[in-house]
């Protein structure tokens, strides 16, 4: 894959590069954004936050909103499409797998722990909704990750199925299982994926059919997006749950809470933050308004810069990569 040519908007002191990694025989695309004033954050080497999104979301749905607010304020960022989807490769296309997922997420990260002048220990994970799963698995297994952050999370398939299933009932749920023993089905047969849309109208046979939802990704979406998944992710979904490793991270982490979210349920976030004495902020949102609607898009933003600045800055001056500090505290804050 070629190397997107390199942009720098002077009036915004930012610079973005196309690069791409390898995972197995395919290839990622992703973009590096290099920080602006790399010099405010201390230390001998850039941090690098790494970023992708949630579920079937491509990196021009709204990542560049953060990506840029993190450059601006100096940090490097690398934003990537997961395989099967957008600018990546990968057969069939719109493939979900936390699994797959997983292991781009360690694929980009060792790309950003390469690039040139990175600080290797200043490795901040960055994930939204399905996403913020992955990061939180991701840190308990790689102990140089610096801090990680979780945008509107979705830890925990089980509880959202439930969720799921109180509102829209059982013949709901019934319909989208059979299409995902359909697509397994196809899968074995080396036929056609089978698959389903990823938003749609209340009532729509569609995998987030809460108010709103598909008003919101649609308008998210980028020019790469497509509102579909292959059907049989939904029996993946529903066991999927980095909720549990919870109490085993070690690690600072901003966990950033929807309190009108209708898509993860924000009783299930809170649970989980306090298990990983995390810091907390709450908005008075749905799940996609942190990116749609400014006044919370750029409050997320702030939070999650002042976040990294305290641990990574703490970081580089102590000679430490900022994980001792956590006092089994939940700081709360609202936007």
């Amino acid at each position: 894959m070629e190397a997107e040519p390199e942009i720098d908007d002077a009036s915004l002191r930012i610079a973005r590069r196309g690069i791409s990694f390898t995972v197995g025989e395919d290839v990622c695309a992703a973009w590096h954004y290099l920080g602006s004033n790399a010099s405010s954050w201390a230390g001998h080497g850039r941090p690098c936050v790494v970023m992708a999104h949630g579920l079937s979301g491509t990196r021009d749905g709204g990542l560049d909103g953060f990506a840029e607010g993190f450059a601006r304020a100096g940090l490097d960022v690398l934003v990537f499409d997961y395989r099967h989807f957008g600018a990546s490769s990968g057969a069939p296309r719109q493939l979900a797998s936390a699994a797959r997922q997983l292991e781009d997420y360690r694929a980009a990260i060792r790309t950003a722990r390469a690039l040139d002048r990175i600080d290797a220990n200043r490795i901040v994970l960055w994930g939204f909704s399905f996403s913020a799963g992955h990061v939180l698995r991701l840190a308990c297994e790689d102990r140089r990750v610096a801090a990680l952050v979780a945008l509107a999370p979705a830890w925990d398939g089980f509880a959202q199925s439930l969720s799921v299933l109180r509102r829209d009932g059982p013949v709901q749920l019934a319909r989208l299982s059979r299409l995902a023993i359909r697509d397994i089905a196809a899968a074995i047969k080396r036929r056609p994926p089978v698959t389903i849309p990823v938003s749609g109208q209340p009532g729509d046979i569609a995998m987030l059919t809460a108010p709103g939802a598909y008003v919101s990704m649609k308008a998210l979406g980028g020019l790469a997006w497509q509102n579909e998944v292959c059907a049989r992710f939904l029996m993946e979904v529903m066991a999927y749950r980095p909720a549990r490793r919870a109490a085993g991270l070690n690690r600072p982490m901003l966990v950033q809470i929807a309190d009108a979210d209708l898509n993860s349920p924000p009783r299930a976030a809170i649970t989980v933050a306090k298990r990983a004495r995390a810091e907390v902020r709450h908005y008075p949102c749905d799940h996609f308004d942190v990116f749609t609607v400014p006044r919370w898009h750029q409050a997320a933003v702030d939070h999650q810069i002042g976040f990294m600045r305290r641990w990574l800055v703490t970081a580089a001056t102590s000679g430490g990569r900022g994980t001792g500090g956590l006092d089994g505290g939940l700081t709360s804050a609202s936007a």
